[in-house]
């Protein structure tokens, strides 16, 4: 059965190869030569083809999040800490304030994001001269289209806000400079812009795409990203209020004062962003991924489920939790053990080689890693008890300490909590062992060759076998934090061999069926009054928060369900403000190093807020006698990091606004 599972897996990760290298929509390895003639492009349909999914090709990679990332990665979160130049790790950049409009630092999406719709104008321009392409091919060819055009206009609000729209003119190249004097749209103009071209896409791509064009958009992924940013548009930094003022207050168009973010607030974009969410749910396509539950009676014993705690449903998902394994069910999507086909959950995601080179990132020093991605202990302690409870409520009912050593050796669905590991670390939720890699914790890596380097228990501090004198040679390879991301490391992934040795193919979910559900509990949480919104594809929905709320709470409830934790209670659901803040905490872990979280902490307006806070990790100088101790990293790329209001969107490149006297700056840049 192993074996058989094994065939199965190098099979299906052999398609998903040759899908990504031919036909995945952000990752063509060999796209259509642009010296040929356009007459030749589109002479036939094959070469329209090839010229499309080309230019999808071209379009930044959103699954780049940890280095080499054009778009802002991790490393420019307060999610991941990491002692690696900022010249690979291009976000790491914004928090040093090395960027600027004059250097970039890699993070140029700009460019080729004009590029690809100046491609994709010419396609629409263009397409009638195709003579082998049947109306519905036709069809389908502009919607994806029309899919790639908004996409990269998502790309550009996403990183520098306001674009410039272009409409479907193709611009000559040899003209005078006056005809290059182009605006920029404002920031509810550019999203009526998005939205409306991914309107435009779900009307002719289908609803689901074969195994081997994996990666593909569908219908359900345009309304997706509408939903998406939609939510964006709803939020404090975009909507009016004070986040708004403070950003963008005094930003207009020089060319007529127009201000480029609305300074009044208007409650119906949270309406549309709900309506868009609903759609998406009402397609009944998607679920929350779930693994059944394993009880003691059957299998290895190392696969069986851990009991939930009173706290938790044991009605069957998703009502609760009593018949899934919800350790299995988080950690399986993103290691490489689920199949992306079997992924109900997946909306739109991407084979990406880039998630798996950089799990190098995290594995320990002396097993070929780097110790690279660190978490900071905010985020150990955002993570919950396994009841629910925060570490300060466990804390104050005797449940929670920072001293002393778990006696027991505890096993649950393949994973093991050792003796001696510290009670910090014990009955955390499901998430914590899913994606935490702790002074303690153990590191299977089941496929290395030498046994020496598998099955190791991983220590840092000094004097550890990843401690930070194992760095003498490069000190930038310690575990500054002490802890490090686990989440897309599968049991049997090593690195002891270099490129030899065996990795599983990883998964990176650009938008997922969780994001829907806790997006529409967002919107629908801050609604005081009824609304009616009509879609373009049809669908009315009358929206308001008394009338929605429980559908709402049921949607955020199944992701704390999925995860082994207990549901929202009354009281939170009926206040605003409390909800809000467990929608907040459910994203920050939900989405962790998903990167979701640099893009949600300025459209909540809070940027300045959570980046000014120090970032602590255990005391990694220390011997093990005195490691558990909260410290305050002490290294300059820490003393040397940067807060500005400014951040919260780009600059655009200097040489860029210098050619055209209408193109304004991002303000603070």
């Amino acid at each position: 059965m192993i074996k058989m599972r094994k065939l199965l897996w190098l099979v299906i990760g052999a398609i998903a190869i040759i899908a990504s290298s031919c036909e995945d929509f952000l990752d063509v390895s060999e796209y259509f030569d642009d010296t040929l003639k356009y007459d030749s492009v589109f002479t036939t349909r094959l070469n329209l083809e090839r010229y499309l999914w080309g230019a999808a090709g071209q379009l930044p990679d959103e699954s780049a999040i940890f280095g080499n990332d054009v778009l802002p990665g991790e490393t420019g979160t307060d999610e991941i800490f990491t002692l690696m130049t900022e010249d690979l790790f291009h976000g790491k950049a914004l928090t040093l304030g090395l960027v600027s409009s004059s250097n970039l630092r890699g993070m140029n999406a700009w460019d080729p994001c004009y590029k690809v719709i100046r491609k994709a104008n010419t396609i629409l321009n263009r397409i009638d001269e195709c003579q082998d392409i049947t109306p519905l091919q036709r069809a389908e060819l502009i919607g994806y289209t029309h899919f790639m055009r908004g996409y990269a206009y998502y790309m550009i609000l996403m990183s520098y806000g306001p674009a410039v729209i272009l409409g479907d003119d193709v611009m000559d190249t040899n003209r005078d400079a006056d005809y290059y004097e182009r605006g920029r749209a404002t920031y509810d103009e550019t999203v009526d812009y998005i939205c409306n071209e991914l309107e435009t896409a779900a009307k002719y791509i289908p609803n689901d795409v074969p195994i081997l064009n994996f990666g593909r958009p569908t219908k359900g992924a345009a309304y997706a990203i509408i939903a998406r940013v939609r939510l964006h548009a709803a939020s404090p930094a975009f909507n009016g209020g004070a986040a708004a003022r403070r950003y963008f207050g005094s930003w207009t168009r020089s060319t007529d004062g127009e201000l480029y973010v609305s300074q009044t607030y208007d409650e119906h974009k949270w309406a549309l962003a709900a309506a868009a969410c609903k759609r998406v749910i009402d397609m009944n396509r998607y679920q929350l991924h779930t693994v059944e539950r394993v009880s003691t009676s059957v299998g290895d014993a190392t696969d069986v489920t851990a009991p939930l705690p009173e706290t938790v449903s044991n009605l069957d998902f998703p009502y609760g939790a009593g018949d899934i394994d919800p350790y299995k069910s988080y950690a399986n999507m993103f290691n490489g053990t689920t199949y992306p086909i079997q992924n109900k959950e997946l909306i739109w995601g991407k084979t990406s080689g880039s998630i798996q080179a950089f799990t190098q990132q995290s594995f320990p020093i002396f097993m070929n890693g780097f110790n690279g991605m660190c978490l900071p202990q905010k985020v150990i302690d955002e993570y919950r008890m396994e009841d629910g409870k925060t570490i300060e409520e466990a804390r104050n009912a005797g449940e929670y300490s920072e001293t002393g050593v778990s006696r027991t050796l505890r096993y649950f669905s393949g994973y093991r909590v050792l003796r001696g590991t510290n009670n910090m670390y014990v009955n955390r939720e499901m998430r914590f062992y899913c994606c935490v890699g702790y002074n303690g914790c153990y590191w299977p890596a089941t496929s290395c060759s030498n046994q020496n380097f598998r099955q190791q228990t991983i220590y840092y501090y000094n004097g550890g076998n990843a401690g930070r004198d194992k760095a003498i040679q490069e000190p930038r390879n310690q575990c500054i934090t002490g802890y490090v991301l686990k989440k897309y490391i599968h049991p049997e992934d090593n690195w002891y061999n270099g490129d030899g040795s065996t990795r599983t193919s990883k998964t990176f979910p650009i938008i997922r069926y969780a994001e829907i559900l806790l997006s529409y509990a967002e919107a629908v949480n801050h609604l005081t009054s009824t609304h009616t919104v009509t879609m373009e594809s049809g669908e009315t929905y009358t929206l308001s928060r008394s009338g929605n709320l429980q559908e709402a709470v049921f949607g955020f409830n199944q992701v704390r369900f999925r995860a082994g934790q207990p549901a929202l209670t009354d009281e939170q659901a009926a206040s605003e403000s409390e909800f809000d803040a467990q929608i907040r905490h459910e994203r920050f872990i939900e989405f962790m190093c998903e990167g979701r979280r640099f893009w949600d902490v300025r459209r909540w307006g809070i940027l300045e807020e959570v980046e000014s806070e120090p970032i602590t990790g255990m005391n990694i100088e220390s011997d093990a006698s005195n490691y558990y101790v909260r410290t305050i990293i002490n290294h300059s790329d820490y003393r040397n990091r940067t807060v500005d209001r400014k951040m919260v969107l780009l600059p655009l490149e200097r040489n860029e606004v210098r050619k055209s006297r209408s193109l304004d700056q991002n303000p603070g840049w």
